[in-house]
């Protein structure tokens, strides 16, 4: 389901598996307006995609040479200032995650859909420990606007 913003801003959220425990559409749209907020770019097109694991596993071999399904994958389409992309958060993984990190699903899934908007807007935390430190310094000022504790800390 699509939806433009006042901003220009088209923000989709699908699912691809059963909502079950899932966040609604409004929050995960809200995720991303935070994390798009102050960032220069000028309207585009995001969509999220809660995809189960067989999806996860293709999309991950296929892209990334993985041979397992992987919490969250960014394809970047445009950049800055007309930013377009997909965001492909594989559900089983993410509950999992969260059960075994103690979390609640509904934060790791901010987290998620936080870390992967900010790969799509250029953040990178593979190879290089300043910008690891700056991705996730971004990750924890956004998430904590929102209202969740450090995800790399504290546990909720």
């Amino acid at each position: 389901m699509a939806k433009r913003d006042a901003r220009g801003w088209q923000l989709t959220v699908q699912y691809a598996v059963k909502r079950h425990q899932l966040p609604r559409r409004k929050h995960v749209r809200r995720w991303l307006r935070v994390a798009l907020t102050d960032r220069g770019t000028t309207a585009g097109e995001v969509t999220v995609r809660f995809v189960g694991a067989g999806e996860g596993r293709r999309l991950n071999a296929e892209y990334r040479g993985g041979d397992r399904p992987t919490n969250v994958l960014s394809f970047a389409y445009d950049d800055a200032p007309r930013l377009r992309g997909d965001l492909v958060v594989c559900a089983p993984v993410v509950r999992r995650e969260a059960d075994e990190q103690g979390k609640s699903l509904r934060a790791h899934c901010a987290h998620l859909v936080v870390h992967g908007m900010l790969h799509l807007l250029g953040y990178d935390h593979e190879g290089d420990a300043q910008q690891a430190a700056r991705m996730e310094a971004e990750e924890r000022r956004i998430l904590a606007a929102l209202g969740h504790a450090d995800p790399y800390g504290e546990q909720e």
